[in-house]
């Protein structure tokens, strides 16, 4: 360890002898210290963590957009603030221990209304890789929102059909399937 001070004058052992005796009497200052001990922060991987984040949070958006019309039949869907960045970081948190990361991931998305499970899309990350475990990612209808003006009326009344909002739960549920193990399927649930 090197540490940058000054000699002790106060000591009574001249510096000649503190060479002869292999020592130098040093004053290390709390500025020192915390620059050995922090490591400086990598900060090359934290934007490449952000940039994936983001990308991860529009494939998310981007499946829900496509599934309003598709498979939801609606002409809104409301998305709780931050829902998909916190199931971002878990998807991340998930991977971290994969061989291929988040790269050798296929996610399932789906929705629970009632008890019914919707196959909504599947995210595949990188198609270039191959897959070594599969996320089912649940989302939920919430069932605490106030029901819809429409709701109270016969269906003979509006033309669409399609124009009612789904609103999601805060809450959703995210199983992990490891495709690789040798001692067969196992499932980890969020």
């Amino acid at each position: 360890m090197v540490a940058t001070s000054s000699l002790n004058n106060k000591n009574s052992v001249g510096h000649a002898e503190q060479i002869q005796q292999g020592f130098w009497h040093t004053t290390l200052t709390d500025f020192d210290y915390w620059d050995y001990v922090v490591p400086d922060p990598n900060f090359n991987e934290m934007v490449f963590e952000e940039q994936t984040c983001q990308s991860l949070v529009r494939m998310l958006e981007s499946c829900l957009s496509k599934s309003k019309q598709t498979r939801l039949h609606c002409s809104k869907v409301l998305v709780p603030e931050k829902l998909t960045r916190r199931i971002v970081q878990d998807v991340l948190r998930l991977s971290s221990t994969e061989p291929c990361g988040l790269r050798g991931c296929i996610i399932h998305v789906n929705l629970e209304t009632g008890n019914v499970c919707k196959k909504l899309d599947k995210i595949v990350y990188d198609p270039t890789v191959v897959p070594t475990f599969e996320l089912t990612l649940v989302f939920k209808q919430d069932s605490c929102s106030w029901p819809s003006f429409r709701d109270f009326f016969p269906r003979a009344c509006f033309t669409s059909s399609s124009k009612r909002t789904l609103i999601l739960s805060p809450g959703f549920r995210l199983i992990k399937k490891k495709l690789y193990s040798l001692i067969g399927t196992i499932v980890e649930e969020c």
